[in-house]
């Protein structure tokens, strides 16, 4: 059986592909990518294209729809994984192509997952890539996180109930797949005294890509499917923190061993 390879290629600009997932990429592995329907632009593959790679003429493309329904994408999953499992039993490893990072809200991590459960020994290899909040914070001008700052990340789908309590809780948030959402978002933003310190980035690295700081102008708007909002909370209070070494009691006393107690300290 080949391996099954996770190739990370950043969220948009082909510059930011790593050289492992570029080394990947040119190994002679069969490549295998994502699409929504069948014979559709694949954005991963664009990602490869645009970075001056050639698509072999074996590439295959798997499909994964964009829906809920619990039975279509069931049987969609079920033929994908079936699909890479015969690629793989040809004893030629399998490159699938990632948007993102293979290990952040990726597609990979369910095929790998469902292709185990066809064949276990499949051996599984994920390289890591630059995730799209990085990529998203680094064009926008914006630090994630400093010093002891905290970072949430999370589907903006949980609603605004949920955001409204994790303002109070991190500095910043990174709000995933907004378009459903963004009216919403910003009515919360607006009250929470947020919007001059949040920020909005669509199709982050690739050449539509949009960094939106005034975000109270993208009301009433639709906007794209692969975008997000930075949202941080200067104004949140934090809790005491922690710090240096602290000693806690030996779990053995001199008891038991006849030696003397020493104190054992650890990291903070």
């Amino acid at each position: 059986m080949g391996r099954l390879i996770g190739v990370s290629l950043g969220p948009g600009d082909p510059e930011l592909i790593t050289r492992r997932g570029w080394a990947a990429l040119q190994s002679g592995a069969r490549w295998a990518y994502p699409v929504k329907r069948a014979e559709e632009r694949s954005y991963a593959l664009d990602i490869a294209v645009r970075g001056g790679l050639a698509v072999p003429d074996d590439a295959v493309e798997l499909v994964f729809p964009m829906t809920r329904d619990a039975v279509a994408l069931a049987k969609a999953w079920a033929r994908a994984a079936a699909r890479t499992v015969e690629l793989l039993a040809e004893g030629r490893d399998v490159a699938f192509l990632v948007e993102g990072d293979a290990s952040t809200y990726a597609t990979f991590r369910h095929l790998a997952r469902a292709v185990r459960e066809l064949a276990p020994e499949v051996a599984v290899d994920t390289i890591a890539g630059v995730s799209s909040f990085a990529a998203a914070a680094a064009c926008a001008d914006v630090a994630l996180a400093e010093e002891d700052e905290t970072v949430a990340i999370i589907p903006a789908a949980y609603g605004v109930g949920l955001i409204d309590h994790l303002i109070d809780e991190f500095d910043t948030l990174v709000l995933m797949k907004v378009k459903p959402l963004v009216d919403e978002i910003l009515d919360l933003l607006e009250r929470r005294g947020l919007l001059a310190t949040s920020c909005f980035i669509e199709k982050v690295g690739s050449p539509e890509e949009r960094v939106v700081h005034d975000i109270a102008r993208l009301r009433g708007e639709t906007v794209n499917y692969l975008s997000l909002m930075l949202v941080q909370n200067p104004k949140r209070a934090r809790g005491e923190l922690r710090r240096g070494c602290r000693k806690r009691a030996a779990s053995v006393g001199p008891a038991s061993t006849g030696l003397p107690t020493q104190p054992i300290t650890e990291a903070g």
